[in-house]
């Protein structure tokens, strides 16, 4: 028999309400992996969303929401609210993190992940070197034996 809270408002087991219970248990419960990173720093979800997973959705909707994307604040000190949410790409959500690993060379500074792409080599292989104290330059200009970089272009 399903309970009465779960049909409401017809959300139950979507993805938009597995985002909605995850910031949930993010900022108020104290036993959750990453409450330290959330409700231990003050962040806390807005009463309209907390309330009403149907608020949340109808937020979602309206702003754009798809299956491949995934909520992010835009200010990394403030709630869950309207003002401060967007929706992202896991690459941009991934840009945003605070665990990012940044590299300058010639000026130019940019994630590890980025890097990698416009090199085109592995994430793994540039963060390998950065653990073994290379300099930025070595990580991103240093070529990999044996590999024709102009072959994998094309």
């Amino acid at each position: 028999m399903v309970q009465e809270w779960k049909v409401k408002h017809g959300l139950y087991g979507t993805r938009i309400y597995e985002i909605w219970r995850g910031m949930k248990k993010r900022c108020y419960l104290k036993s959750h992996s990453h409450y330290k990173n959330y409700g231990g720093r003050g962040i806390k979800i807005c009463d309209e969303w907390l309330q009403s997973v149907k608020s949340f959705n109808d937020w979602a909707i309206s702003h754009g929401y798809n299956d491949t994307l995934t909520i992010d604040r835009i200010n990394n000190n403030g709630n869950y609210c309207p003002e401060n949410c967007r929706w992202v790409t896991y690459k941009e959500q991934r840009r945003n993190t605070s665990k990012n690993h940044y590299l300058t060379v010639k000026g130019i500074t940019k994630t590890i992940t980025d890097w990698a792409g416009d090199i085109d080599i592995n994430v793994q292989t540039l963060c390998e070197r950065a653990k073994r104290g290379w300099t930025d330059e070595q990580i991103v200009l240093t070529k990999l034996k044996g590999v024709d970089t102009n072959k994998r272009k094309r």
